[in-house]
């Protein structure tokens, strides 16, 4: 009895460190389509996270990449296990946040990455305002109701509108990705006359004489995170090491692109095999009101409002209730 009771946690045992095992055997992490992400450009150039997962011991595994069009796709890779860490605009974040709340699978944020304006641009010398949307107009924003743009767009519409009229412009929105919208947009075919992009799309956009902003996400909100990264609660406590190695390679990719924003600027043609003229990409890296920053910033904003019109079913009260507790030492809000 003593001795099978012996065999049968050996077993135990080597079958649970087999799990830990194929658990930290990768690290699997996704991206959208934008200059949002430059911090994960330069991890996988440089080989970060493998640098600062080696520091700890770890060994034999294997750092991957995923890209996605917008939040929804991305979160349910999240929660079917297709992927580990996600990034994106802050509505993402609070969607998977809420849904997930109390839950064995509960979703937060690791770190802001950006903080930078987007876009809503127009082909259609008619539209200067908001207001200025009919029927028959159609706006691509990345993923409907829960991008950050489409967020945003409600929020604009609110204040537009009134607070009970902030889905007003919802029916005119389409799901795309960014350079598919700026394909449409620019061709002027597909029915497509305006999108709330990002960069550097958008500034590809307005370089077409035809095209003007009619909004920028900062007359919204002013200053505020454009992408933030997350994970669940489940991932950070069955792998601690490859966490702290990406909040590390976070950091250090935050310090390269401050330090190298023309080196930065060549690796995101690189990677995303872009045909953008390098200078114009070194622009948008290094725009006024662009900072990379692991400091989330204005996201209760956001959370308020998406609680207030019924989006989400829990207000928090900080926004470190949101994020894991590694950068509550930063000024966020």
């Amino acid at each position: 009895m003593g001795s099978a009771w012996i065999v049968g946690a050996v077993v135990a045992f080597v079958i649970g460190n087999a799990t830990i095992t194929a658990r930290a055997a990768e690290i699997r992490l996704a991206e959208q389509f934008s200059m949002g992400y430059l911090q994960f450009n330069i991890m996988k150039r440089d080989k970060l996270i493998e640098k600062y997962a080696a520091q700890r011991g770890l060994k034999d595994f294997k750092v991957s990449w995923q890209r996605f069009n917008g939040p929804v796709a991305m979160n349910e890779a999240l929660l079917s296990n297709s992927t580990d860490i996600v990034s994106g605009g802050v509505p993402g974040l609070i969607t998977l946040w809420d849904k997930t709340l109390g839950t064995s699978f509960e979703v937060r944020g690791i770190c802001a990455l950006s903080s930078q304006p987007f876009l809503l641009n127009t082909a259609n010398p008619e539209i200067k305002s908001i207001s200025d949307f009919g029927e028959r107009d159609r706006i691509a924003v990345p993923s409907i109701k829960v991008s950050v743009q489409a967020v945003l767009l409600q929020m604009a519409a609110a204040a537009a509108f009134g607070e009970d009229n902030y889905a007003k412009l919802d029916s005119l929105t389409v799901s795309m990705s960014p350079p598919d919208a700026t394909i449409t947009m620019l061709s002027g075919a597909g029915g497509i006359s305006s999108a709330f992009s990002v960069p550097p799309f958008q500034f590809q956009q307005l370089e077409q004489k035809n095209i003007h902003t009619v909004l920028s996400s900062f007359d919204v909100l002013g200053p505020h995170s454009f992408t933030v990264s997350w994970t669940s609660a489940r991932f950070r406590k069955d792998n601690p090491e490859l966490y702290a190695a990406f909040l590390d390679a976070v950091k250090e990719a935050t310090a390269i692109i401050a330090a190298d924003p023309k080196g930065t600027a060549q690796s995101w043609i690189g990677d995303t095999g872009s045909k953008l003229p390098l200078e114009m990409v070194t622009r948008v890296v290094t725009g006024s009101n662009v900072e990379w920053t692991m400091t989330p910033a204005a996201t209760m904003k956001f959370a308020k409002f998406m609680h207030k019109v019924g989006t989400t079913r829990h207000e928090p009260a900080s926004w470190k209730d949101m994020f894991f507790p590694e950068i509550g030492n930063l000024n966020g809000s």
